[in-house]
């Protein structure tokens, strides 16, 4: 049997870890990056693209390259937002009213889960040229608060990528995992995660190797994604109220806001100021025309307000779910990139009145924990017993169609 890996099917980007004589570590793409941009393109020639390759090419090729695609995994086309429909490529729904991704370049259409599958072939392609075996089996994580459906076809998306699925693991509980796989002491922590495309909160009990989840909360439609569109929002109206022109209407315009909204996100988590040049950005009769503009991070807090807000509510129905008090936390483990942003650390802090432990790596700490719950699996890892919550409640119909918890 070959090698069994743990990997983070990102929204942003991906992650695949292993372990390696009792320890889990993170393995290198080819490109030399810890870190694989959930991204697939097809190039003019028709070829397949994952990763940095494919972000490369996103300006001049906008159609047929795809990020962000987990956000459409186990959903319906009449599930989605027509904010979350606003996207360079075309999504369309077939007869079933699935969710199909057309792809001009090849003349075809791909299902999320087949886009998702080329990212996770290349990641078992790069982590069996570090090991030199074959990659068969992967754990997976998911976010949370992923229903059956979305789970389901993170399963389907591994297995045709030729993986043998062992697992699919909350990416808050695989968090947990990997920061407390070295401690023995009992404590109760709050893993706080918000990645790219989904948001979810998870309070454990640690204690002497057994981990257990106590409660779990989310929201799968909230992640950094939803705080750069903020910053394509406030540049598009900018530009149309000075130009009269839409810039959102346009693929290759549309993208390139999102790559400087991303940018500037990153930017303002470092400094309280970052200037925003887009030459060329579009042309009219008149010629050429640019976007110059600076934006403040009070200016981009202020943009996010309804955002944080939405981030309150999943951590107290946690605590509450979990009958404990913010008191009764005793660290708070920060997840995902887009907890970088002081914003998030100062909700943080206010909600749980401590601050939060930063010993872990938030873009890796999922992989590493996936990595952990891979060994639990081959035995490579003892002394370790995980128990988790499933985030929906299960019923049984009885007679006359009532259900019973």
């Amino acid at each position: 049997m070959g090698k069994v890996v743990g990997i983070d099917l990102g929204t942003t980007n991906s992650v695949i870890a292993v372990m390696e004589g009792g320890k889990p570590v993170v393995i290198a793409n080819s490109e030399g990056m810890r870190t694989t941009p959930s991204v697939v393109g097809f190039s003019n020639d028709g070829e397949q693209l994952v990763g940095q390759m494919a972000r490369r090419q996103s300006v001049l090729n906008p159609q047929n390259t795809y990020s962000a695609v987990k956000r459409y995994m186990g959903r319906r086309y009449a599930e989605l937002s027509p904010e979350s429909k606003r996207v360079p490529y075309t999504i369309r729904k077939d007869e079933s009213g699935n969710i199909k991704i057309k792809c001009p370049r090849l003349r075809k259409e791909f299902a999320p889960e087949e886009v998702s599958a080329m990212i996770l072939r290349k990641l078992a392609e790069e982590a069996t040229r570090y090991l030199g075996e074959p990659v068969t089996g992967a754990v997976i994580t998911v976010p949370a608060y992923f229903n059956d459906a979305q789970r389901q076809a993170t399963r389907d998306a591994g297995r045709i990528a030729g993986l043998e699925v062992m697992r699919v693991l909350n990416e808050p509980t695989a968090a947990s995992l990997a920061y407390g796989l070295d401690r023995r002491e009992q404590q109760t922590i709050l893993v706080f995660d918000l990645g790219g495309g989904t948001f979810d909160v998870s309070v454990l009990d640690i204690d002497d190797g057994v981990f257990e989840v106590k409660a779990t909360a989310g929201d799968t439609q909230l992640g950094g994604n939803d705080f750069d569109k903020k910053i394509v929002d406030w540049l598009a109206d900018q530009f149309l109220e000075k130009e009269s022109i839409d810039l959102r209407r346009d693929r290759q315009s549309l993208q390139r806001l999102m790559e400087a909204a991303e940018k500037a996100k990153i930017e303002l988590s470092g400094v309280t100021v970052t200037d925003i040049n887009l030459p060329f950005i579009t042309a009219t009769e008149d010629g050429p025309k640019h976007l110059e503009t600076r934006l403040v991070r009070s200016q981009f807090e202020d943009l996010c307000r309804d955002l944080i807000g939405r981030l309150r509510s999943p951590v107290k129905q946690a605590l509450a779910d979990a009958n404990l008090t913010s008191r009764d936390i005793d660290e708070v483990v920060l997840v995902g990139g887009s907890t970088r942003m002081p914003m998030v650390k100062q909700l943080v802090r206010s909600l749980i009145d401590r601050e939060p432990n930063e010993n872990v790596n938030p873009d890796e700490v999922v992989a590493v924990g996936a990595a952990i719950q891979a060994g639990i699996l081959t035995q490579e890892v003892r002394d370790i017993m995980l128990l988790d919550v499933i985030p929906l409640s299960l019923g049984l119909e009885t007679i006359g169609g009532v259900t019973k918890n």
